[in-house]
């Protein structure tokens, strides 16, 4: 099993202000550590842990996370490290995307149904950054050179995992001085359906109706991306991850291929790692049929 972290809700310095969880800072041993409690019962915990471990076996920087438990009223939840710390500062996708045009809606309080988040205003943004810096790209594939590359890649690990999250504060850069490096991915607690109920899923994965199996619902996964600023709804995780890939040919390419190297096994290992009281059988089963059905969408093209 993987390891749960104990905190203590005592050590908080700082509430977090960003997102919709209830989030505190710590330090330990000279880290700025970040828990997020899962306080809903919605599989945010397990989501979050799993697509680091996925994002971890393609290569992709990201932020690590582990599985984590407050020792008091034993809340569950996940913990990561600052990943910025000092002097380093994080910029949201939105303030980049603001510095771009100042009419971008940054700071009206939406994330969604934002049509300004675009393809081409995003591409453009990440165009401009320098790549992740150490220790961020130390698994990358080779042929991985810009980061538009790693971005693109990225937006594939959402179509995998179906995380329909990659909003303009779901994304973003690392400055240090006057340079911005393309920050690793964060924040995939909105991923692999963790919402859905055990009896929604024990029904999708047995009934005879093509309409309603795992093949169907996989399809129905959105992005946070538009295709146009004039578009009334957002495009699929496949879509944009087809508009990206679009752009950066050889490395979607590389990506596809990583993807396809890996085996059901070593996924279905992995959930198995979070414990059952987080993730029951019916979950895990309705998780790996899930990724499989995308894993074969997107390696054999039967994207739509």
């Amino acid at each position: 099993m993987f390891p749960v972290i104990e905190v203590d809700p005592r050590k908080a310095e700082a509430l977090e202000p960003l997102g919709t969880k209830r989030k505190f800072w710590y330090s330990d041993q000279g880290r700025r550590i970040l828990f997020k409690a899962e306080e809903r019962g919605t599989g945010e915990d397990w989501a979050e842990k799993i697509a680091c471990e996925l994002a971890q076996l393609l290569g992709l920087p990201h932020v690590h996370y582990e599985l984590a438990e407050e020792v008091q009223n034993k809340t569950p939840g996940v913990v990561c490290e600052n990943c910025a710390p000092l002097p380093w500062a994080l910029v949201l996708g939105n303030q980049l995307l603001l510095a771009r045009d100042p009419n971008y809606p940054a700071t009206d309080g939406r994330k969604y149904k934002v049509r300004a988040h675009t393809v081409d205003a995003v591409a453009e943004i990440i165009g401009g950054l320098q790549l992740p810096p150490e220790p961020w790209i130390g698994l990358l594939p080779q042929g991985i050179k810009t980061a538009l590359d790693v971005f693109t890649g990225y937006l594939l690990l959402d179509a995998w995992i179906a995380n329909q999250d990659r909003h303009h504060e779901n994304w973003g850069a690392l400055r240090r001085g006057d340079t911005l490096y393309l920050a690793p991915t964060f924040d995939h607690g909105a991923s692999m359906a963790r919402n859905v109920t055990d009896q929604e899923r024990q029904e999708r994965l047995t009934t005879r109706d093509a309409n309603r199996r795992v093949a169907a619902f996989a399809r129905k996964a959105r992005s946070a991306f538009y295709a146009g600023i004039g578009n009334t709804k957002p495009m699929s995780t496949v879509e944009a991850w087809k508009a990206f890939a679009a752009r950066t040919p050889q490395a979607a390419s590389i990506w596809r291929e990583r993807l396809r190297q890996l085996n059901e096994q070593a996924v279905d290992q992995l959930l198995k790692e979070i414990p059952p009281h987080r993730m029951t059988t019916v979950c895990r089963q309705f998780t790996m049929e899930l990724l499989t059905e995308n894993q074969k969408r997107l390696v054999h093209g039967d994207d739509e």
